[in-house]
């Protein structure tokens, strides 16, 4: 399932403008009119990346690949340097991540896309957002409202989705997984197409509110053995290494099915992305790099590289 509709080159680029700045500023710096590329420069770059929250194992990779590249160059300029990443880091996007499950949304109604993630990720606007990319290829769709745990969760999401009149569905029930199965009863008898579902931002640590998750799951799983068809972490770009943390717990209660990557204009750690899907092999789906409700982006992995080092 490809969008695209929105897509816009510019718009990753002006969103990534802090991790870029960062990155290439001190690129500049150490490789700018050096005509001998000697161990302290390589060693350098490592903390370069390492510092735009790449890694140090990926981090590490790296300088050896573009040590090796420009051991064959002839052309050891700047530009040559920025090549040879652009070259490595598309590789680990394009080779570690899974292919996006493109085809898994089938044609009994309704597919069921699960959201979660900590407090605080963006994850109710992420779901309005990507609802409206949902709308933009003629889906019907349901947004279930079952954030139980959150004070004014219900408004909150409900503001939202009027802005991209999508309708939400909710419940007097406190008991999250009652809503969820309610949702998708109604959503079945309307013949709706698809149902994203939000659930209560929770910390990692909480360990009653992840088996809730494991509740949830067996309740849509119980409706439909093949649900939930998409299952999304919503991660806030700027909380860097803590982002790598909060995907390997979630993966543990939940099969992820791909990343939300939030708020990346306001950070220069764009770079965790790579950790991401080089260590837990889920694809970043999509990424948010304003905010805007048109400024959730689906995922590009030779895009965001460009954007990056351009």
């Amino acid at each position: 399932m490809k969008f695209l509709k929105n897509f816009s080159f510019e718009k990753i680029k002006n969103g990534l403008e802090k991790t870029r700045s960062n990155l290439i500023n001190k690129l500049t710096e150490s490789f700018s009119g050096k005509t001998i590329l000697d161990e302290d420069t390589f060693n350098q770059l490592e903390e370069i990346l390492i510092s735009s929250d790449i890694g140090s194992k990926i981090s590490e990779k790296l300088v050896d690949t573009v040590r090796k590249d420009l051991s064959n160059y002839q052309d050891k300029s700047f530009d040559s340097v920025k090549d040879s990443l652009k070259k490595a880091l598309k590789s680990i996007l394009t080779n570690s991540m899974i292919q996006s499950k493109n085809d898994q949304f089938h044609n009994d109604r309704p597919n069921i896309v699960m959201i979660v993630g900590v407090n605080g990720t963006g994850k109710t606007t992420s779901i309005a957002k990507l609802a409206k990319l949902y709308k933009s290829l003629s889906y019907s769709i349901l947004i279930a409202s079952a954030d139980k745990f959150r004070a004014a969760a219900n408004e909150q999401l409900e503001t939202w989705a009027k802005r991209v009149v999508v309708p939400v569905y909710n419940s007097a029930s406190n008991d999250p997984s009652a809503v969820v199965y309610d949702s998708l009863i109604h959503a079945k008898n309307s013949n709706t197409d698809l149902v994203i579902i939000d659930t209560a931002g929770r910390l990692h640590n909480q360990k009653n509110l992840m088996d809730e998750l494991l509740k949830i799951k067996r309740v849509i799983n119980n409706f439909d053995k093949t649900g939930p068809h998409e299952v999304f972490l919503v991660i806030d770009g700027s909380t860097g290494q803590n982002g790598l943390l909060q995907a390997k717990e979630f993966s543990k209660y939940v099969n992820l099915t791909g990343f939300i990557i939030t708020k990346l204009d306001g950070t220069a750690k764009g770079g965790i992305i790579f950790q991401l899907v080089d260590e837990l092999k889920i694809p970043v789906r999509f990424i948010g790099v304003g905010e805007n409700i048109d400024d959730l982006m689906e995922f590009d992995a030779n895009s965001f590289v460009e954007a990056l080092l351009n």
